[in-house]
């Protein structure tokens, strides 16, 4: 097998292994793996800002910013009330930050939204352990 043929091999492994993630994944794990996704192409067009690859840094940024209006879409107002509120208004602030930095070669821009999904990426990683306290707090509330 040659170099490109291995590299090739290695490239779809990598697309069916993402895609059974995803199949496999519960909803909390797809918001987690989308802002995963999107730190990961914003960090990749820093890279190409920083090589002067300013076409890939543009498909980098392009593709961050569907990440993030998948989040917007994700978004559940009726249940999330403000939070969802709040996080609708940041996401749009990041698409623009995200289309300034691209316009502009700020990669001062990049890396505040790569900050700003960090953060919710971290609080995000919190909820599952804060949903289980709560559901042992109620259970042990029942049984008294």
């Amino acid at each position: 097998m040659t170099y490109g043929g291995v590299h090739e091999a290695l490239r779809q492994y990598r697309k069916l292994q993402t895609e059974t993630t995803v199949e496999t994944a519960d909803s909390h794990r797809l918001i987690a793996m989308l802002l995963d996704g999107a730190i990961e192409r914003i960090g990749r067009a820093k890279a190409h800002l920083e090589r002067g690859e300013t076409a890939r840094k543009g498909e980098q940024i392009g593709l961050a910013v569907s990440i993030i209006e998948g989040l917007r879409a994700a978004l559940d107002h009726e249940r999330g009330g403000e939070i969802a509120a709040n996080l609708e208004a940041l996401y749009d602030y990041m698409e623009r930050r995200l289309t300034e930095g691209n316009l502009r070669n700020d990669a001062s821009a990049l890396e505040e939204v790569a900050g700003l999904l960090a953060q919710i990426r971290e609080a995000w990683a919190a909820v599952p352990g804060l949903l289980a306290r709560e559901a042992r707090a109620a259970a042990a509330g029942a049984g008294r």
